[in-house]
């Protein structure tokens, strides 16, 4: 198998472990996808004999190991899926994962904090991809008659790309037990398009370095423990197309301006401390929309109903006999014989 450069066997029902075949030095692969099987084990330690590998996906598997942190080791690795088996543990690396673009690490078992060496080293990250006429995707060498797709979460869902584009760019460590705050040299991976760091328990505050990800397209931090303002220097992020902050415990003032002002209220829900809109409660009065004074008027039907006439009728009758009767009392009681001596007088 030495000259062979593509070895997909995703989707089948592959079971046992991984590869008990040794990936041969000087091998020749640029993609393996054994995506979707029910392999099991580790993984084969011998991948980094994969001098060449740029695509790698072992999603949806029952893998249960470690982080492979030896994978960083490989030159050209873009694409990195471990997505939906039984890692655990955290996360260690040392200068690794230089070329990275794609990392899928989500519903998994990881846990502890993230670790600032882990973005220090997305080297390939920390420039933003120029729009030009001829696109670049990743490991497109053999395209007019291979198509090496991949399901990604963006944006909220799950899209397939038949390609994928080296612009497109996607952190995904969602559904872990990652712990401690968000570190802030993730602003510096200012290639970024989408950032998933969903249903973990991550605390703190959000942090204001992410105003650099220009690009950013999806944010999800929702499902944690963030306390703490929104930054109003997020409003920078203009090409923010979904924010999804629910269910942390944010509070204070909803920043407002581009994106923001598009965003509808389940991007904000779960946190009882936030106000402004779009959410139904102000945020200082300067928010707060003057309301006209309108009369109230009675409905054509309140006006003709015979009810309503006679207890008008009624009211104004009692109200009357009560004022007459104390009146004629007031003057029976204080001037009656004046008032009659006058009268007998004439």
């Amino acid at each position: 198998m030495s000259a062979i450069e593509i070895l997909d066997l995703s989707n089948n029902r592959l079971s046992g472990t991984v590869i008990n075949t040794t990936f041969s030095i000087g091998n020749q692969l640029i993609i393996i996808k054994l995506d979707g099987n029910k392999l099991e084990g580790k993984v084969p330690p011998s991948l980094i004999n994969c001098e060449y590998l740029e695509f790698l996906d072992l999603s949806n598997n029952e893998l249960n190991d470690t982080f492979p942190k030896w994978l960083g080791g490989l030159p050209h690795l873009q694409i990195l899926k471990l997505t939906s088996n039984k890692f655990y543990g955290p996360i260690r690396t040392k200068n690794l994962f230089a070329q990275i673009r794609v990392i899928d690490l989500s519903s998994n078992g990881f846990s502890g904090v993230l670790p600032v060496s882990l973005f220090q080293n997305f080297q390939a990250m920390k420039i933003i991809g120029e729009n030009s006429e001829t696109r670049e995707y990743v490991a497109d060498i053999y395209s007019y008659y291979y198509t090496n797709s991949l399901i990604v979460t963006t944006k909220g869902l799950d899209h397939e790309l038949p390609r994928v584009l080296t612009t497109q760019i996607i952190i995904d460590l969602s559904r872990n037990r990652f712990e401690g705050c968000i570190p802030s040299i993730i602003g510096d991976l200012v290639g970024l398009r989408t950032l998933n760091l969903s249903h973990n328990v991550l605390e703190g505050h959000i942090p204001e370095s992410l105003q650099h990800l220009s690009v950013l397209e999806s944010l999800d931090l929702s499902s944690n423990k963030l306390g703490g303002e929104i930054s109003q220097q997020l409003v920078s992020l203009t090409s923010l197309e979904v924010l999804n902050l629910s269910h942390n415990h944010l509070f204070g003032c909803i920043p407002k301006g581009n994106q923001f002002n598009t965003f509808e209220n389940n991007s904000y829900q779960g946190n009882d401390g936030l106000r402004g809109l779009p959410p139904s409660r102000d945020c200082g009065r300067d928010d707060r929309v003057p309301q006209e004074t309108i009369p109230v008027e009675l409905d054509q039907e309140e006006e003709d109903s015979p009810l309503i006439s006679w207890q008008g009728v009624l009211m104004g009758y009692g109200c009357g006999l009560v004022i007459g009767v104390s009146v004629i009392y007031i003057m029976w009681s204080t001037q009656y014989p004046a008032w009659f001596s006058r009268i007998h007088a004439y």
